[in-house]
């Protein structure tokens, strides 16, 4: 190699490293869940899902598509045909966290409610057809809603986050346990002081005239603080992902 040439080798390697960055494949992470992870529509502000501010958290090489929406269940979210597409473009390396509960309750609604040997059916189902495509299931429980009685925050969720943990150990699927999470984070931060991480707003708001209390739906604020949880379990989980925080 004469000294004109090797002059450009560095060059050159640099050039190499970029192509090869520039080839690597990006991570998606899907978020499949009910409201309280879902994007919400301008004239639901402040109403917040923590999916909508996990993006922030994770380097460019993670897309967050947060497939998460309102009122759905492990049920309607299959019946409705939401699941589907996104087994349809699952590639090797790819994440689906899988969070349900809060509708799966409501039994009295027969296409939405679960009992909980269907419930337990249909989360064994993602974690199966995700593993098929060679992607990486990881299975969330509930977040807490707001239900404290006397100072003392109350269980809303009955056997549900059970069967997900139950779920998790069967099939030795990481396990994000928001309910123990969020329980933690409402009890030491307590009744009232916790109401900022709700929707919880004051009459005369553009979007709610009248106000809004609801302790079911996170705030902005709250939508943070949950991600970050949900960050939390990623690392306590040692995933790949946890390589891929900023």
């Amino acid at each position: 190699m004469n000294k004109q040439a090797f002059k450009f080798l560095p060059i050159l390697c640099v050039l190499i490293l970029m192509s090869f960055t520039l080839l690597q494949k990006k991570t998606t992470l899907y978020i499949i869940g009910d409201s309280t992870a879902a994007n919400k529509k301008p004239e639901a502000y402040p109403e917040t899902g923590w999916g909508m501010e996990l993006q922030s958290f994770f380097k460019n090489d993670v897309i967050v598509d947060n497939r998460a929406l309102n009122g759905r269940s492990t049920k309607s979210f299959q019946t409705e045909k939401h699941w589907q597409p996104i087994l349809d473009q699952l590639i090797p390396g790819d994440y689906v966290f899988i969070e349900f509960g809060h509708n799966d309750e409501k039994i009295d609604k027969p296409a939405i409610g679960t009992s909980l040997q269907e419930f337990k059916a249909n989360l064994i189902k993602f974690v199966n057809e995700t593993r098929s495509k060679k992607a990486f299931p990881v299975l969330l429980t509930p977040i807490s809603r707001r239900s404290f009685k006397n100072g003392v925050l109350m269980d809303s969720h009955g056997d549900y986050p059970s069967v997900t943990r139950k779920v998790a150990d069967s099939l030795n699927v990481p396990l994000i346990d928001m309910l123990v999470k969020t329980e933690s984070l409402l009890n030491r931060m307590g009744d009232l002081p916790s109401i900022k991480l709700f929707n919880h707003v004051d009459s005369g708001n553009v979007n709610y005239p009248t106000g809004k209390k609801d302790d079911t739906h996170l705030s902005p604020e709250g939508a943070k603080q949950v991600a970050q949880l949900v960050v939390n379990g990623i690392k306590e989980q040692k995933l790949s992902l946890a390589k891929k925080l900023k």
